[in-house]
């Protein structure tokens, strides 16, 4: 629909107002007529245009008769060289179609519009019809921003969002570009000018900012002396500051702006961003200046996304500590063989705090123009708490985290209780960017512990990737890696969820004691050395795996209803728990021994935690198994020590790594949502 706007002309002294080219101008004939007024008649200058309604004109004259109703729509379709240079004339004759009085208007023509890159293809087009509405899907429209959460600064490191003004020119790839384009004469008429506005919600997650076009441009110097200290990009809107003029360049120009996201979304926060821009006439001294005409552009915020085991790694981290030096010979091996980075954050920076999964959480935001990995921090705040954003903070590495300031951090907020499922589709429902997985208590469960709300509801509010809760408090730690895990293959839906299994396991100790393996030792040659006859014959062991099994038994059929999975795409890993009690608390399960879910996956290549099995031919019957369960998925498994380092301070591979991957191929916004 054009956009129209209502003005009233006058007879007793000419109008002078400014048209913006695409939108019609609504006169009311009837309430400017003089009294005895019957008809009226229309001139105007050749590039001004108008049509009447009702249209109904006598034949034999060229006068229209004048009705309660009638309207007079004037456009224009080129711009004014200079102000007023247009004119259009209304007179009105009375019954006898004697000339009565006359109204003139004076017509400044100049072509406004604010553009963004509404059709998400990288290039700020011009007057997209969709560029005031967000729509989601791959015929969808709408702009993207991103948070500017990475750091361009080296000295005093800060996050740019959190910074008053541009640091470096570079952080402008950052933001997303948002076009003036103006048309016209050199000069607005006296008294006209163009606003910027936003809301005073929208202040708080977006800032704008633009070029300085003030200083002249042989001013060598000092244009220089201000790209020194940047100073030429001054913000237009954000902060405390709603509202600002914004020049008008004259003739036909374009004035850039750049677009800075804030915040994420949230629970208060649903990532749509408008913009308005308004051309203000002046009402008469002492008046404030009224919108004649307003442009709007919407953005939405890139929400935050989690990447799973089957993208590609790019980096691998890791803590080094006084106790981990074979365990990190292993790791560095396994990820420089197959050609991935690998980073390690030393004791100095660590204070022996090795659980790097734990800590922080690898993803990315995306926008047609621009991606970056970006990472959230838990609100476990451990000895590892400042590597985060001392050490991966930067340009281009992004930063968020929430404060969980009036509730009680437990150890389900530690990250290896959040992950990510691969790409999946539940009857009928795309899920492209996989699903985020979290522990919480059991639902009938008095006094268990969950996840802050303030890290679920950002979890939830980002939309891309919808969440499934778990039941893992029953857990001492309370991680769902220590249960699951998700490994690439070739077929079905390119996936296999990994599931501890205390059936499974079972299953291989029995069948050693069945071939007359019983009294093979499990941990052989280490202080905790156990046949397998006695741990088949300890009854509390098995009481305690039933119960642990019907814990993972619950949790796997929600796998399957949340994921679409059916049996085939489960693999069962043979591992058995036992359950240990905390302060005469109910007892919760640990791992018996190395948990071979709680691995590490790079591509093909995977690094288990390595079980002590008991040896049959001179080689682990866990190794073995979990060999013939992977190998077929065209996987390698590598087999790493991490007993004394890791499994005894309750926690594995995965506990202590992570891994930076490659975004999606998918783009977020082309979600069906």
């Amino acid at each position: 629909m054009v956009p129209r706007r209502s003005l009233t002309i006058e007879t007793e002294k000419a109008t002078k107002t400014t048209y913006v080219v695409g939108t019609e101008l609504m006169v009311n004939l009837n309430r400017c007529a003089p009294p005895q007024s019957r008809f009226f008649s229309i001139k105007c200058s050749p590039n001004v245009h108008y049509k009447v309604t009702p249209p109904s004109k006598d034949r034999n004259t060229s006068l229209y008769p004048l009705t309660p109703n009638s309207v007079l729509l004037i456009t224009m379709d080129t711009v004014s060289e200079t102000a007023f240079d247009s004119k259009l004339s209304v007179k009105y004759y009375g019954e006898k179609t004697e000339a009565l009085e006359e109204a003139v208007l004076h017509l400044t023509a100049v072509e406004i519009s604010l553009d963004v890159d509404a059709d998400r293809d990288g290039v700020v087009e011009k007057n997209n019809p969709n560029k005031a509405s967000w729509k989601w899907g791959p015929n969808g429209h709408g702009a993207v921003l991103l948070v500017n959460c990475d750091s361009e600064t080296s000295y005093k490191k800060k996050v740019d969002s959190e910074t008053d003004e541009i640091s470096k020119v570079s952080d402008l790839q950052d933001m997303s570009k948002m076009i003036l384009r103006t048309n016209g004469p050199s000069q607005l008429p006296e008294g006209y000018k163009l606003s910027m506005y936003i809301s005073k919600t929208t202040s708080e997650s977006v800032r704008i900012f633009r070029p300085r076009t003030n200083v002249p441009k042989d001013n060598v110097w000092k244009n220089k002396l201000l790209k020194l200290f940047l100073k030429d990009y001054p913000m237009v809107v954000g902060t405390d500051m709603l509202t600002q003029e914004v020049p008008y360049l004259g003739g036909k120009t374009e004035l850039t702006f750049y677009v800075e996201g804030l915040r994420f979304p949230d629970k208060d926060f649903d990532g749509l961003i408008t913009i308005n821009l308004s051309l203000l006439e002046p009402s008469g001294k002492d008046f404030p200046e009224t919108p004649i005409f307003t442009d709007k552009v919407i953005f939405h915020v890139s929400p935050w996304i989690m990447t799973p085991n089957t993208l590609k790694p790019v980096e691998v981290y890791v803590c080094s500590t006084k106790d981990n030096n074979s365990f990190l010979k292993s790791i560095k091996n396994l990820v420089e063989k197959n050609g991935y980075k690998l980073k390690i954050c030393y004791e100095y920076m660590n204070r022996g705090d090795r659980w790097m999964q734990d800590e922080l959480e690898f993803g990315y935001i995306d926008s047609p123009h621009h991606w970056f990995p970006v990472l959230l921090d838990s609100p476990r705040d451990g000895s590892l708490q400042d590597f985060p954003y001392e050490s991966l903070l930067g340009p281009d590495f992004g930063y968020v985290t929430r404060h969980a300031l009036s509730e009680e951090v437990s150890s389900l907020d530690s990250f290896g209780n959040l992950e990510v499922s691969p790409p999946v589709t539940v009857n009928g429902k795309s899920y492209p960017l996989g699903r985020i997985i979290i522990g919480v208590a059991f639902p009938t469960a008095k006094g268990g512990r969950n996840v802050t709300q303030v890290v679920q509801d950002f979890l939830w509010a980002q939309k891309v990737q919808e969440p499934i809760a778990l039941f893992s408090d029953w857990l001492y730690v309370g991680h769902v890696d220590e249960f699951m895990s998700f490994v690439p293959a070739p077929d079905r839906k390119k996936f296999r969820l990994l599931l501890a299994s205390p059936d499974a396991g079972y299953k291989v100790f029995k069948s050693l004691q069945n071939t007359g393996q019983g009294k093979a030792e499990m941990f052989p040659g280490m202080p905790e050395a156990i046949t397998v006859n006695a741990i088949l014959s300890d009854k509390k062991l098995q009481a305690e795996n039933r119960y642990v099994q019907n814990c993972i038994d619950w949790n796997r059929d929600v796998l399957k209803k949340e994921l679409g999975l059916d049996e085939e795409d489960i693999i069962d890993l043979p591992i058995l728990f036992k359950l240990i009690e905390e302060e005469k608390k109910n007892p919760r399960a640990v791992a018996y021994f190395p948990d071979m879910v709680n691995m590490i996956v790079l591509g093909d290549q995977l690094g288990i935690p390595k079980p002590f099995g008991p040896q049959v031919k001179g080689r682990c019957a866990l190794e073995t198994e979990m060999c013939s369960l992977m190998e077929p998925l065209r996987l390698k498994c590598t087999f790493i020590d991490d007993f004394a380092p890791y499994h005894k301070l309750l926690g594995e591979v995965h506990c202590g790594s992570n891994v930076l991957r490659e975004p999606s191929p998918f783009r977020w916004w082309n979600l069906e949502l």
